[in-house]
């Protein structure tokens, strides 16, 4: 596959693994696992021939590493920013003093008096560093950086946990514990 036929089957990857199982015709376990076969069977039904190998090249090529693979290959699953209920396992744990969220401009005002909250997600993702907030915000447009005062918010009672790609996700975050745009 060329590298535009990988985008597009790694957009095509996350919004069946996160969003939309049946697009696939795929079940996700309640841990978000999907077979392989199954999904390499739905992607042949949308006109998407993806092998086993592209398959693990999309997985291990990933940017933000979205995507996991079980130690025995045969089941695949998106880390995090499901909007289908998923109990990713993750256990709570103490993060760091501060941690960044990116995001643009036109946010901000509803950021200022709501806080950060999970919209159609599972939960709020932060950054660990500025740079991968940065890029995170560079989606939408010319980003923001907001600083979140994570080590606070956990020792006020905020469950943080972290996935095993880096991410840092929590409930919500309150407007108190935002600082100025970095």
């Amino acid at each position: 596959m060329d590298q535009r036929e990988l985008v597009r089957a790694s957009r095509f990857l996350s919004r069946a693994l996160r969003h939309d199982p049946d697009q696939a015709g795929i079940r996700l376990d309640p841990q978000g696992w999907a077979e392989v076969d199954e999904l390499l069977a739905g992607c042949r039904r949308r006109g998407m021939h993806l092998s086993r190998a592209a398959l693990q090249e999309i997985v291990d090529t990933n940017d933000k590493r979205r995507f996991a693979l079980s130690p025995d290959g045969t089941r695949i699953r998106a880390r995090q920013g499901h909007s289908v209920r998923v109990d990713l396992g993750l256990e709570p744990c103490t993060p760091p003093t501060l941690l960044y969220h990116g995001t643009v401009g036109r946010f901000l005002p509803a950021i200022t008096t709501g806080g950060l909250r999970p919209m159609k997600r599972h939960d709020v993702h932060l950054s660990p560093d500025e740079e991968t907030a940065r890029g995170v915000g560079a989606r939408r447009g010319t980003p923001v950086v907001l600083t979140v005062a994570a080590g606070r918010m956990h020792d006020d009672g905020h469950v943080f946990r972290v996935t095993d790609n880096g991410v840092w996700l929590v409930a919500a975050v309150p407007p108190e514990y935002l600082g100025e745009p970095v």
